[in-house]
């Protein structure tokens, strides 16, 4: 006895029908046949996004990792944040039409797995400060949260917007932001604030 299959609905968005065809097409598939294999467009998507995030997280992870163990316990942070910086863009600027889908069709939520990568990501670096005498856990886990979403929200952008001026002047900006933010909260100092302490 054969059971019939049944027709998979064909993405209606002119996006998700361009993101489906490209797919197909570097699988060396039809459109129709890709939908053999997985039930509809979001199983598709999922598939290339769990693809796509454990390709980033090992590389990012990576190069963050040898940067820290390269600098050493006394080097300061701008040689790591360099290193893991020009990871992430190179990551992101593979697929930067992978990049837009993911931003723009599934944004981080509590318990999903863009937020599940950016906090083993806040983990390295919290692990990193309190190696380097960060002071108390929770001001570590706090500048570790702050970096991470900094970093990605900005070369996220600079990948989407191409702003228009050279990546390594973005790369020297942010490791000058990045670093500075670090080695101040390494050297015991505190940002200003308005409000109480």
């Amino acid at each position: 006895m054969t059971a019939r299959r049944a027709r998979r609905r064909e993405p209606r968005q002119e996006r998700s029908r361009t993101m489906v065809e490209r797919i197909a097409a570097v699988a060396g598939v039809s459109p129709g046949s890709l939908y053999q294999y997985f039930p509809d467009k979001d199983a598709v998507l999922t598939e290339v996004l769990d693809r796509y995030l454990d390709a980033m997280e090992a590389r990012v992870s990576r190069a963050f990792l040898d940067s820290v163990a390269t600098a050493g316990p006394d080097a300061g942070t701008a040689t790591a944040v360099r290193a893991t910086l020009d990871a992430l863009l190179d990551t992101f600027g593979e697929e930067p039409d992978l990049l837009r889908v993911i931003v723009e069709q599934l944004p981080r939520s509590p318990g999903g797995r863009r937020a599940a990568f950016a906090g083993r990501i806040d983990d390295l670096v919290t692990t990193v400060l309190l190696t380097r005498g960060a002071g108390d856990t929770d001001a570590a886990r706090a500048a570790a949260w702050t970096v991470v979403r900094t970093v990605e929200h900005l070369t996220t952008g600079y990948v989407l917007e191409r702003p228009g001026f050279a990546r390594a002047v973005v790369v020297d900006e942010l490791t000058a932001l990045v670093a500075g933010y670090l080695d101040a909260r390494l050297s015991g100092g505190r940002v200003a604030s308005d409000g109480p302490s």
